[in-house]
């Protein structure tokens, strides 16, 4: 059991380090608290708390850094989320709040602001539609090569995808399509559709429309991508900041986990709880041991569930990332409502 004063002074070394990144003294530590005591007395306590492991000492200064063991200890016990500063509430605000007509430009929009506002890196999922159901499927010719697929559910949620085919499309080919997604696929939810895309309905377009094969592909795609998360990750370069001594091999590895979305998926989509922080070896992931990741998750009503979340360092500025989650979630839930609502 920490005393008080040791509480106050490993709050302080915390938030020192994670804000310069610089290993902390005594001094520093007597001149950014209120502790009455002298710096011999709290040099004797950073030598308690190190003995307890909640703090380390480095080779290049006689200032100590927090351990995995104190960065713990710190975000279950002592860490406050920061207040947002009036600027970026004002970001978050004009660029969420902004009318958007897509999905995927709120998703996209959405990484990137969050990874700019926190220069780590960004992750956020869409929320899930697994219980929306089809009421309508639309194909149209856009020209002898191009074609929009239209879903509706009813979630009210309309999807407009436009699509290339590698060859001239045939109309009847289009009706016969449109007429078997209709009649086998509509009243589903979007997972029970997914699922009859890879076994029944591949049947039924080589019996009755196999000219279209190529274009069933593509179509199918399209509903993988309704029924799953949306995703976007923002801010990749941002590893190089906090990385500096990991090897070429290891980031382009890294670089190829973060492009795969069954990683990500891996990484975040378990999630169902408000905040989640885990640190190094909690992560589970090899090339994450050096790394921490804070994840959040936002209800859209009966749109679903979302994920966001920020990849960074072990030394991650965690109140002020926990402040601008928090924000965030709460203007991403709104923005999205106003969308399926429109």
């Amino acid at each position: 059991m920490l005393t008080k004063r040791q509480l106050i002074i490993l709050d302080a070394l915390i938030r020192l380090y994670t804000s310069t990144g610089q290993p902390i003294g005594s001094k520093t530590i007597l001149i950014a608290t209120a502790i009455d005591a002298s710096s011999a007395t709290i040099r004797n306590e950073l030598s308690q708390l190190e003995k307890l492991g909640f703090i380390q000492k480095t080779h290049s200064s006689s200032g100590r850094i927090p351990s995995l063991k104190g960065y713990r200890f710190y975000i279950d016990n002592l860490m406050q989320p920061q207040e947002v500063a009036e600027d970026k509430l004002k970001v978050i605000s004009d660029v969420l709040g902004a009318h958007v007509k897509q999905m995927d430009d709120i998703m996209y929009q959405s990484a990137q602001l969050l990874s700019d506002l926190t220069h780590y890196t960004a992750i956020v999922l869409g929320p899930k539609a697994e219980t929306s159901r089809l009421t309508g499927f639309r194909l149209l010719a856009l020209n002898d090569n191009h074609v929009m697929a239209i879903i509706q559910t009813d979630k009210g949620t309309i999807e407009n995808k436009v699509f290339r085919m590698p060859k001239t499309i045939n109309e009847s080919d289009l009706v016969k399509v449109t007429n078997i997604f209709n009649q086998h696929l509509v009243g589903h939810t979007l997972t029970d559709v997914t699922q009859k895309l890879q076994r029944d309905i591949p049947l039924l377009i080589r019996k009755y429309a196999s000219n279209a094969a190529e274009m069933f592909l593509s179509i199918e795609s399209v509903f993988k991508e309704s029924a799953e998360s949306r995703h976007h990750i923002s801010g990749k370069l941002n590893i190089l900041d906090f990385s500096e001594n990991i090897d070429t091999q290891k980031l382009k590895s890294l670089y190829t986990m973060l492009d795969s979305s069954g990683d990500l998926y891996a990484l975040v989509d378990q999630v169902n709880d408000d905040f989640v922080v885990k640190i190094g070896e909690e992560i589970d992931h090899d090339l994450l041991k050096d790394f921490s990741l804070v994840t959040t998750t936002y209800n859209v009503s009966s749109y679903g569930k979302g994920v966001i979340a920020v990849l960074g360092p072990t030394s991650m500025a965690y109140d002020e990332t926990f402040g601008v989650l928090d924000v965030f979630r709460k203007q991403l839930t709104h923005t999205l409502l106003e969308y399926y609502l429109e």
